[in-house]
């Protein structure tokens, strides 16, 4: 059993991860550890779209940016805390320049001008992007400077319990994830770094190894925000992608086939030609959102239906689909003139695919799937937490000690630029180090820690899952139904009670397994509270469409979040935004007094 102690703890290896790392050992704090299940693993690492975003102030061009105008529009989206929005905006250009330095590859012309484009709920052109996989360069730079810098790695280890004492972090519990082995650290400080709640759907695009441990924070006694708010798009199955940009907009055929095998071409039997239109704004609309059910969501909709009558639903790029026999002229306006301009015009979509966006068809190709061969199964899937757990202008939760960054923190709100989580990932981490930095250091103890009672037998952790991932789906993802999701808290709010009781494990090895499950459950209890009370005070908004009753439609929650205490929600309302001091004679005298006081 390992028995240590350290200053701070960094759960995750990812882009929040080895950020808060890196920066903490900058600032001198060098008693630091990061744990993992798997450093490979996790969503940062392993997951992308067609062109993943990175989402920060403007930097080319003449378009004027200005830091309140980015914080305005985070701000804007509904349910994001003030001083949230204001830091993200004002450490974005910092941040995004470290990762440059660190050799993120992002495009820049000739005279070093860093190119961007407008992403969704965007005003300016804020976004760029490294191509598919801009968060997995990004972990791997950061990375690199982690390694360099020697920052110890605890490697196969599921922190399965946070610690606290008197409302303040002092230590953790982990498994050994091979052995089962279970070891406890004294420390001051966690920083949760562990992406969204990615294990409580089964229709979901997060990567299967990710898993996230919100509920680690849940049981340390700290509160969430927003947990309601999520990002719901056609993504494909097998392997676990998002289906957005010139997957769309090169106009493939969506194929439903039921269980003797016949097919249908679904969307043009609802919507007639119409159907191409709205197939090309998939591209550039990927999430569900309420606001376009009479739009683009349209196709979302009719595809969880035919899931939900039991049919199989396909994307084909072999062939084109109905509506296009009379020629590229029945298109919109929009989607004729972008094809236009890409010199796409032409052919099959696997064709336009390849004219395109050729590294759209390698991708699939890495993992095994030949898209001019074969069709990608998909469904509606939950791709983003917006909501987490609730953190402060530092990023640390009403925990003392415990800090959460990144999908894990509860600060993205409704809506959000696409890109923007890219950019919280780094803001949130530092904000949490330099906090750590300045509060100094205590002695630490190894804690105690007592093992629940661990039922052995036949293993039914699998069952148990399956079971509830598929009523998550079933009953609260972008569809939700407030009678089924009232029963399903009843379930799983009776499971909590009785979780060591009730799941067996086969041997010790599964230790660790079995708390990524308690993790699940906890997770899931909350996230559905939130929901119950969302769909009771706001009905229909942002992604979740409620009892398909557009006439409760609400307004953006502007002023207000939804925030949760283990199974209690209630509608808080959020923080203004900031009016700190700009005047330089008066921040100059407070640099130099906190210099004197840090000598």
């Amino acid at each position: 059993m390992m028995r240590k102690t350290y200053h701070t703890l960094i759960v995750g290896t990812g882009c929040a991860g080895f950020n808060a790392a890196d920066k903490l050992y900058d600032l001198g704090i060098r008693d630091i550890a990061i744990v993992t299940e798997g450093r490979f693993m996790g969503t940062s690492r392993n997951t992308g779209s067609d062109k993943q975003t990175y989402y920060k102030l403007s930097l080319c061009g003449a378009e004027g940016d200005s830091m309140r105008e980015m914080a305005d529009t985070l701000y804007s989206g509904g349910g994001v805390m003030g001083e949230h929005a204001l830091c993200e905006a004002a450490y974005s250009t910092r941040c995004f320049m470290r990762l440059c330095e660190l050799g993120v590859p992002f495009p820049t012309n000739e005279y070093g001008e860093y190119a961007g484009y407008k992403t969704d709920h965007d005003p300016r052109t804020r976004a760029t992007s490294c191509g598919p996989l801009t968060s997995k360069y990004m972990t791997e730079a950061l990375e690199r400077s982690v390694l360099s810098k020697g920052i110890e790695i605890l490697d196969f280890q599921r922190v399965i319990q946070v610690l606290c004492e008197k409302g303040a972090v002092v230590g953790v519990a982990m498994a050994n994830t091979v052995t089962g082995e279970i070891s406890v650290i004294g420390c001051q400080n966690v920083i949760l770094c562990t992406g969204g709640p990615a294990g409580i759907y089964r229709n979901t695009v997060y990567p299967e190894s990710q898993h996230g441990a919100t509920g680690l924070a849940i049981q340390a006694g700290a509160a969430l925000s927003n947990m309601e708010e999520w990002q719901y798009g056609i993504a494909s199955i097998k392997f676990r992608w998002n289906l957005s940009g010139t997957y769309q907009q090169v106009l493939p055929r969506y194929l439903s086939v039921d269980k003797d095998g016949n097919e249908r071409e679904f969307l043009y039997e609802a919507l007639g030609k119409e159907s191409l239109g709205l197939i090309f704004l998939k591209g550039y609309q990927w999430p569900f959102d309420t606001r376009k059910t009479k739009g683009s969501s349209r196709v979302d909709l009719l595809v969880a239906e035919e899931i939900k009558k039991g049919n199989r639903v396909y994307l084909d790029f072999l062939h084109n689909p109905r509506g296009l026999e009379e020629g590229f002229s029945v298109l919109p306006r929009e989607a004729y003139d972008y094809l236009e301009r890409s010199g796409a015009l032409f052919g099959t979509p696997i064709e336009r695919l390849r004219k395109m966006n050729e590294g759209a068809i390698e991708l699939y190709a890495d993992h095994g799937i030949d898209l001019a061969r074969e069709s990608l199964e998909i469904a509606v899937c939950a791709q983003h937490c917006n909501g987490g757990v609730a953190v402060d202008g530092n990023w640390q939760s009403e925990v003392k000690g415990l800090y959460v960054a990144g999908e894990a923190a509860g600060t993205f709100g409704v809506y959000r630029p696409g890109g923007s989580a890219l950019n919280s990932t780094q803001v949130g981490s530092l904000r949490a180090a330099e906090h750590i930095a300045k509060k100094g250091s205590a002695p630490c103890a190894i804690p105690t820690f007592s093992m629940p009672a661990v039922t052995y037998g036949g293993s039914n952790l699998s069952e148990i899952r399956k079971e509830f991932q598929n009523e998550m789906s079933r009953v609260a993802d972008f569809d939700r139904s407030t009678e089924g999701m009232k029963r399903l808290f009843q379930d799983v709010r009776e499971l909590c009670e009785h979780f060591f009781e009730r799941a067996v494990i086969g041997e010790v090895t599964e230790t660790a397994e079995l708390f990524k499950l308690y993790d699940m459950i906890l997770t899931q209890r909350s996230v559905l509270s939130a929901m119950i009370c969302s769909a009771k005070d706001l009905g229909t908004h942002g992604s979740a469409f409620v009892d398909r009753m557009p006439d409760r439609h609400g307004d953006i929650p502007r002023n207000t979040r939804t925030l949760t205490r283990g199974e209690q929600s209630v509608i808080a309302p959020i923080s203004p935004m900031p009016d700190p001091e700009l005047w330089f004679e008066t921040l100059l005298a407070r640099k130099k007094e906190e210099m004197k006081h840090e000598s």
